[in-house]
C-alpha cells in the first residue's frame, strides 16, 4: 500500500523504519509536527520523525494544522492507501481523515478503551497497572474511540519509568502496526467496536502534576516519580529551590520520618511519606548537574527536622 506516516517524536522512530523496511509498503511521505526549539540553546530543530524520513529520502509535511488548504490538496495528491499514526501530537480533521481509502490507523499505546489520552503510559505506571498494552485502531472524531484492529500485551515491571516502558512499547507496538497495515491490504483483518465499558481517560500530566506530594503513601509517590520520568520531570522543593528527582526506592520496615522530611547519612538520603520512607537515587538542583542524592545531602548538609517541601 502507498502510506503516508504521521508522528513526531523518538517513540514513533521503530513504526517508521519497519514501514519504511517493509517490502509490502511505500511510505510516500511522512506528515510531523513543524520544527521546534529543543536543547540549551533553543535551537530550533526538525522533529526526530522528519530526520529519519530526510535520511531516507522521503517527502516531509509539516503543516502548522492538519486542516490547512495546501496540506490537504498535498495529501489528495499523493494518493495514500492508508495513513498511520504514531504520536503525531495534533487533531486531524474530517477532512484529512476522509482521504486514504483505508483510513487513518493509529497505534496508541494502551489497551483500548483504557487510557484514553495524551498519556497512556503515565498514567498506567501512576496507577499501578500490572498489565498494559498498545493497540491499533481506525481514527474516528472522538478521542481515541475508533474500532481496534489489534492488541499487544506488555506487562509492567515494578521499577518501569514511564519512558523504559514506553521504549519497550514503541518496538512491540511497531511490529502490531506493519501486522495490521498487511491485514489491511490482505482483507484478512476487521476491526471491532471498542466496548462501551472500562473507558478512562488519561490527559496529559503538566509539570505542576509533577510535583511530588509527600504527605501521600510511599507507593504513590514512588509511582508518581516513575510515571513522570522522564517527562514531564517529578520535582520537590529545597529551600526554596526547585530540584528535580530521579526514581526512589521504598524503604519498608525503616523508622518513620515526617512528610518530606530528610534522613541522610553517608550511604543513603531518606525521605519521610504517609506511610515508610523512600530512598532517593539522584537529584538535580536547579541550574546544576544530576548527581547521587548522597553527593548532594554532602554538599547541601540538611539540618535536623528539615524536609522537601
Amino acid at each position: 500500500m502507498r502510506l503516508v506516516f504521521a508522528g513526531t517524536p523518538d517513540t514513533a522512530l521503530p513504526s517508521l523504519r519497519v514501514l519504511i523496511d517493509s517490502p509490502r509498503h511505500e511510505v510516500v511521505a511522512v506528515v510531523t509536527r513543524p520544527d521546534a526549539q529543543s536543547g540549551r540553546g533553543r535551537k530550533v530543530h526538525p522533529s526526530p520523525v522528519a530526520e529519519l524520513a530526510e535520511e531516507a529520502g522521503i517527502e516531509v509535511l509539516r503543516p502548522a494544522k492538519a486542516g490547512d488548504p495546501d496540506f490537504l490538496d498535498r495529501l489528495r495528491a499523493l494518493e495514500p492507501d492508508c495513513c498511520p499514526v504514531v504520536a503525531y501530537g495534533a487533531l486531524l480533521p474530517q477532512a484529512a481523515l476522509d482521504v486514504p481509502r483505508h483510513g487513518w490507523v493509529n497505534l496508541h499505546f494502551s489497551i483500548l478503551p483504557a487510557w484514553r489520552g495524551a498519556a497512556p503510559v503515565q498514567h498506567a505506571v501512576l496507577h499501578g497497572d500490572e498489565i498494559t498494552g498498545a493497540t491499533t485502531f481506525r481514527i474516528v472524531k472522538e478521542l481515541d474511540a475508533g474500532p481496534v484492529f489489534g492488541v499487544v500485551t506488555e506487562e509492567v515491571k515494578p521499577d518501569d519509568t514511564s519512558g523504559v516502558l514506553l521504549e519497550r512499547l514503541s518496538v512491540s507496538g511497531a511490529g502490531l502496526l506493519a501486522a495490521t497495515l498487511d491485514g489491511i491490504e490482505d482483507g484478512t483483518i476487521e476491526a471491532r467496536p471498542q466496548p462501551s465499558d472500562g473507558v478512562s481517560l488519561a490527559p496529559k500530566i503538566t509539570v505542576a502534576d509533577a510535583r511530588v506530594d509527600w504527605a501521600a503513601p510511599a507507593m504513590r509517590v514512588d509511582r508518581l516519580i516513575r510515571a513522570c520520568t522522564p517527562n514531564p520531570g517529578p520535582w520537590a522543593e529545597f529551600r526554596g529551590q526547585r530540584i528535580k528527582l530521579g526514581p526512589v526506592r521504598v524503604a519498608a520496615g525503616e523508622e518513620r520520618l515526617a512528610p518530606g522530611e530528610l534522613s541522610a547519612g553517608k550511604h543513603r538520603v531518606l525521605a519521610g511519606t504517609a506511610t515508610d520512607p523512600v530512598e532517593l537515587s539522584d537529584v538535580q538542583p536547579q541550574g546544576k548537574r544530576l548527581m547521587s542524592a548522597v553527593e548532594w545531602a554532602r554538599g547541601v548538609r540538611p539540618d535536623h527536622g528539615e524536609t522537601l517541601a
